[in-house]
């Protein structure tokens, strides 16, 4: 590929995923094809985190999806939370996240403090 430049097209961007696709297994880093590669690869990202923004996960799916990912039960989720109906609160968006148990979780189930502040949803 010869010129490239920021991505300012859908077709320029297609192109450029074309031409990653093409050089994917066929690059030694440090090498021409390879500074190439990862140009176009940094150019992709950088078009998609503007035009296909991915939306921040909502805190309570994360819970459920790190509970799913480590066969937790609402019951498991007590010493992060609390009494076990202020679980079944939280879990039914009845109640919202305290910073404590927004430490204890994080701490706990290693979720990100972040994800968990997300109460925008």
């Amino acid at each position: 590929m010869k010129n490239i430049e920021v991505i300012k097209t859908e077709v320029q961007y297609n192109d450029y995923l074309k031409r990653i696709d093409e050089l994917w297994d066929k690059v030694e880093p440090g090498t021409e094809k390879g500074n190439e590669f990862e140009l176009l690869c940094f150019l992709v990202e950088k078009y998609e985190d503007v035009h296909f923004p991915i939306p921040d996960p909502d805190p309570i799916e994360a819970i459920k999806f790190r509970m799913d990912q480590e066969g937790l039960k609402p019951k498991d989720l007590i010493p992060f939370i609390g009494h076990k109906s202020t679980v079944s609160k939280v879990l039914k968006r009845q109640r919202e996240l305290t910073v404590e148990m927004i430490r204890n979780l994080s701490r706990g189930l290693k979720i990100p403090a972040e994800v968990l502040l997300n109460m925008s949803v």
